[in-house]
């Protein structure tokens, strides 16, 4: 089983879908997908369901949503190749274990975990000055989202902070791809990249300080310091608060004209 958690929730057996479209299966069947091959406690799926007020029916109608689950993927087993490596059919996808279910995807692939391993090799690359290897490895890894995570599902209190930190974890890739393309030399393209990205995330200093970055290095000295107005009248009319202390050193760097913006000063204290 193929599971795509990286925009829209998606599951396919040998490339049938997995049509499941009740709110409250979906949301097992996510919770499951997420820690594929893993144990999912019965308490775990109850909280995701119900929350702190579950029904006095919870057991009953739980393992009613599991066999929901199980009858969509039986029909999509019927309808690809794999049945006839699965005995138990269904069972074998959709495991009970002692106080949960586990689901056994059987060397199939989960996106979210490409996504880990891409990014995890973009880090190494970024630490070893390898900008190059890791623009690719974190373009790789962006390349596999097609929205928020889990766009199409009614996440409950676990499936909320897992699709928190998985976009969290996506903005964060998305910082470290732009530092090694600005080490590459590419402002001119990331000007426009980064001015969307600021115009969307208004308080989001590590953007804006990028963007004053690649505009100063394109020639745009004006328009670098009118961003750091913006974010700073942003700052104090939305949290009271004034721009870090790195976005104000890079301000008055711009200021100066400091020749330690320069890309080549930059390369040289990065040896």
């Amino acid at each position: 089983m193929d599971i795509s958690v990286l925009g829209p929730f998606r599951a396919t057996l040998s490339g049938v879908p997995v049509h499941l479209t009740a709110v409250k299966p979906r949301k097992v069947f996510a919770l499951l997908a997420l820690q594929a091959d893993e144990v999912v406690s019965v308490a775990s799926l109850v909280e995701e369901v119900w929350g702190e007020h579950p029904p006095r029916s919870v057991q009953t109608t739980l393992q009613t949503y599991i066999l929901q689950i199980r009858n969509a993927i039986g029909a999509a087993l019927a309808g690809g190749t794999e049945a006839e490596s699965l005995p138990n059919g269904a069972k074998s996808v959709l495991v009970t274990e002692p106080g949960g279910y586990r689901l056994d995807v059987h060397g199939g692939l989960l996106d979210a975990h490409e996504f880990d391993a891409l990014s995890s090799a973009g880090h190494r690359a970024l630490h070893q000055g390898d900008w190059s290897g890791a623009s690719s490895y974190f373009g790789r890894a962006l390349s596999l989202w097609h929205g928020r995570a889990l766009a199409d599902v009614q996440c409950g209190p676990l499936l909320e902070v897992e699709a928190t930190r998985l976009d969290e974890s996506r903005m964060s890739v998305l910082q470290r791809r732009i530092e090694a393309d600005l080490r590459l030399g590419r402002h001119h393209e990331l000007v426009g990249e980064l001015s969307g990205l600021a115009a969307r995330h208004p308080l989001h200093e590590a953007v804006h300080e990028q963007l004053m970055l690649a505009l100063y290095r394109v020639g745009r000295r004006s328009d670098a310091l009118s961003v750091y107005r913006q974010l700073r009248r942003c700052l104090n009319q939305s949290l009271g608060l004034d721009p870090s202390p790195s976005v104000e050193h890079l301000h008055q760097a711009v200021l100066d004209s400091s020749p330690r913006l320069d890309l080549d000063a930059q390369l040289a204290s990065a040896k």
